[in-house]
């Protein structure tokens, strides 16, 4: 990328298209879940290769719990093998793994393996990592309202101290900063419960890829997209 101040801090993606890759291919969608782990590994090499601070991927939406068990179970078994096998990568390059989202659905297993990649990854300088993991926004917002309004129901606050700041802190993402770009895979154009909130004034972009083609050559293309566009937050 030549035009370097144009690089977005924070990219997020919705990783869609894998079932629909793999259907086309006349293969079962488990194996376009395993594609796009390829895909992963490709987006976290283009977004460090670029400069990109902080890539947010949106990997087990809350309402991915409504697919049949089969296949939310062999995307946990996924997340599991590919915790052992990409650890090690993940810590040679620099890249610190956080989760945002629920955890006290996940097997004790799955737990595990989120505090081991966060743990053995926690020293990683140039790239965070960010997985939305039995993630919803609209849970996540709801969870902050709760609290600011147990803190003002203790006392601990008054009402007029609600502040976008303090639900802005209130999140799961409190130390992260807000997307600057939001790409969603395959075509499809909406954000499906992802980072509501965060997204207000974020720059947005819908290639029809399917996630499992989504590779470097992609990533560095939507960051010329992204270079291209002014961003004015309302302002003229």
């Amino acid at each position: 990328m030549e035009n370097i101040e144009r690089i977005p801090t924070h990219v997020a993606i919705i990783m869609d298209g894998n079932g629909r890759w793999a259907k086309a291919l006349g293969k079962e969608r488990y194996e376009g879940h395993i594609e796009g782990v390829d895909s992963v590994r490709e987006c976290i090499k283009a977004a460090r290769r670029n400069g990109v601070k902080y890539l947010t991927l949106y990997a087990f939406s809350t309402e991915n719990w409504g697919r049949p068990a089969e296949e939310v179970n062999a995307l946990m078994e996924l997340f599991c093998k590919s915790v052992i096998a990409e650890t090690p990568q993940l810590v040679e390059q620099g890249v610190r793994v956080v989760m945002i989202g629920r955890r006290d659905r996940f097997s004790e297993r799955v737990c595990s393996h989120l505090e081991q990649i966060e743990r053995e990854t926690a020293d990683g300088k140039h790239l965070t990592l960010v997985l939305a993991f039995d993630y919803s926004s609209r849970d996540e917002i709801t969870t902050a309202v709760k609290a600011l309004a147990t803190k003002v129901a203790a006392g601990e606050i008054a009402v007029e101290d609600i502040s976008e700041q303090s639900v802005s802190q209130s999140l799961y993402t409190a130390d992260i900063p807000d997307p600057d770009f939001i790409i969603r895979t395959s075509g499809e154009c909406r954000l499906s419960n992802f980072l509501l909130w965060q997204a207000s004034y974020a720059e947005m972009y819908f290639p029809t890829t399917m996630w499992p083609d989504f590779k470097q050559e992609q990533f560095d293309q939507a960051l010329e997209v992204y270079a291209s566009r002014e961003r004015r937050y309302g302002k003229l």
